[in-house]
């Protein structure tokens, strides 16, 4: 499975494969994975709000 896949699948954006093999370790898994890929992207908004966006209006 590709990355981008994987990561679109995470955002919600593509639906998981319906024959893939789901275990409870492997939920929680992905579970911990989302929570952390959303984490760095808001992150990532933040930084980008401070370091372009406040000093364009100083």
């Amino acid at each position: 499975m590709g990355i981008w896949r994987q990561i679109a699948e995470y955002l919600y954006i593509k639906k998981r494969d319906p024959n893939d093999e789901r275990t409870q370790w492997m939920k929680y898994m992905h579970g911990m994975n989302r929570i952390s890929l959303l984490m760095f992207l808001v992150a990532l908004v933040v930084m980008l709000v401070k370091l372009v966006i406040l000093p364009m209006f100083k």
